[in-house]
């Protein structure tokens, strides 16, 4: 292992393609530190201190940030409106015949898809920007009952400040575009996954520091354990896939014959990643919003049902919600499934090719055959999603730990995907070059 690594700094071409990817990480957290114009950096440290940081939507948003949103960083909005954008393009992939043509026009296409993402990505960013600054000069942004400093977090209320940081916040997300395109074109790995990897990271030292101080140094050990073999746990199972048997028949090509190999289609346990935990979560503040907006003024009673939504969605250590997050979970994971790998199309292109599945017919038998296996290994997949979404929930009820706890959720499923990644492009890399690679 250690000699494995010796090799990747002994190698100029990896080694310098390393280091523009730790440099452009380095440059990346440096922006999540640096203040959007007219923040009152003081009052919005005074403020972190002061509270336990944001709760639902706002939370996830925080968290794929680095902790940038609530510090109102000129990289406040972090990833997140790639992400959401990367999203919608592949939504709109089922529902536009254009987008599904252009998805298999090749590279072509393919560049044509990414331009539109990054149009997206900019709406988007001028959307969430104006929402941001909006809700920071309402001096909500930490919730009420804060201190005096939360509720004047801005130094200029002018509409021409405020204009100026929502410009300053959206060219911080087209920023964070540009590093993460120059990281997969001269660096290693793919550049926004490592960014998101990043921000994530860069939580963790504070989110284990929160539990030592609130909770002692035998939970923290004991957080420590059970994050291991989470970790463990889910570095098994991501690794975990159905291999459906291929053969391919034999064709004579003028003189020369091709097929006649034998292969396999991997179909992961988890095919959906984190997608679908970022939907239920998404879906499950959309109430919270809407009772927040029906608020009722000083001395009159909230009604019914706003307090309900309060009892029951607001906070994750409530049974119901935890019950509601699991079953959304399970139903996302299918429906993101359900439209990212289409059996009747990998049927087709195994027919047009002379592939077959050993046992089944080419054509529709293959489809149905390729659909029973996805509907019964998608089961276990969203079972073990639903799961590890529920670990920062049950943290949350159990050790008082806030709802960004590091080993579970939309985090952790991040840092391994990404991590086993990364590593992987490495040993490839190293195995261009040596016999052995980083992996055993």
């Amino acid at each position: 292992m250690f000699s494995a690594i010796a090799r990747i700094f002994r190698t100029p071409d990896l080694r310098r393609k390393i280091g523009f990817t730790l440099g452009i990480m380095a440059l990346f957290r440096l922006g999540s530190h640096v203040p959007a114009p007219f923040v009152d950096f003081p009052n919005v440290q005074q403020c972190l201190a002061a509270s336990s940081g944001a709760d639902g939507l706002l939370s996830l948003v925080n968290l794929f940030s680095g902790g940038a949103l609530l510090q109102l960083s000129i990289f406040a909005l972090g990833v997140m409106p790639y992400i959401t954008a990367a999203i919608i393009v592949q939504l709109l992939r089922v529902v536009i015949p254009h987008f599904e043509a252009l998805y298999k026009e090749g590279q072509s296409g393919q560049a044509k898809l990414t331009q539109y993402t990054r149009y997206i990505t900019i709406a988007l960013a001028l959307l969430q920007s104006t929402t941001l600054v909006t809700v920071a000069r309402s001096g909500t942004l930490f919730g009420t009952g804060g201190p005096a400093s939360c509720q004047q977090l801005l130094t200029n209320d002018a509409w021409w400040a405020q204009l100026l940081m929502i410009i300053t916040m959206t060219a911080g997300t087209g920023l964070i575009m540009w590093f993460a395109e120059l990281v997969t074109e001269k660096g290693i790995g793919n550049g926004m996954s490592l960014l998101i990897f990043v921000s994530i990271a860069a939580t963790f030292p504070t989110a284990m520091g929160a539990i030592w101080v609130a909770r002692g140094f035998e939970v923290f050990l004991l957080v420590l354990g059970i994050g291991l073999v989470v970790l463990a746990l889910i570095v098994f199972v991501e690794q975990s896939q159905r291999r459906v048997p291929v053969q391919y028949a034999k064709r004579m090509v003028g003189r020369r014959t091709y097929g006649g190999t034998n292969t396999y289609i991997p179909i992961k346990v988890n095919m959906a990643g984190v997608i679908p935990i970022i939907f239920a979560s998404s879906l499950l503040y959309i109430p919270v919003l809407i009772a927040q907006f029906n608020q009722p003024a000083a001395g009159e009673e909230p009604a019914e049902w706003v307090v309900w939504i309060n009892n029951n969605l607001t906070t994750g250590d409530s049974g119901f919600y935890m019950l509601i997050y699991f079953l959304l979970v399970i139903g996302f994971t299918y429906f993101y499934v359900a439209i990212t790998f289409n059996p009747v199309e990998v049927a087709d292109n195994m027919k047009k090719y002379g592939g077959f599945i050993p046992g089944i017919r080419a054509g529709r038998p293959t489809a149905e055959y390729l659909d029973y296996v996805l509907t019964r290994i998608t089961l276990p997949g969203s079972l073990y999603l639903g799961l590890v979404a529920l670990i920062p929930l049950f943290a949350l009820a159990t050790v008082n730990a806030n709802q960004n706890f590091p080993f579970g959720g939309a985090s952790i499923l991040i840092i391994v995907g990404v991590g086993l990644e990364t590593v992987k492009q490495i040993d490839a890399q190293l195995q261009q070059r040596h016999y052995e690679g980083l992996l055993r």
